[in-house]
């Protein structure tokens, strides 16, 4: 398993692209392309971007752990 690169939220860019979830998740940039495509999943489409926005992101997580704090 890769290992993320951040150590904090505070660290994150106000909006995650594929490579930012991938890093945080410490998976590949394939996995986090899955994710996005999930209904579950906070993604905004900016035109043909689409991005995570870190709070959302956040939410989801703690959400996906049961609600402990992250």
């Amino acid at each position: 398993m890769k290992q993320s690169v951040y150590r904090s939220y505070e660290e994150l860019p106000l909006f995650l692209s594929a490579e930012n979830v991938a890093k945080v998740l410490g998976i590949s940039i394939s996995g986090a392309y899955e994710l996005m495509h999930e209904k579950s999943f906070p993604v905004l489409q900016i035109g043909h971007r689409k991005v995570i926005p870190k709070e959302q992101f956040r939410t989801w997580v703690e959400q996906s752990i049961g609600g402990g704090v992250v």
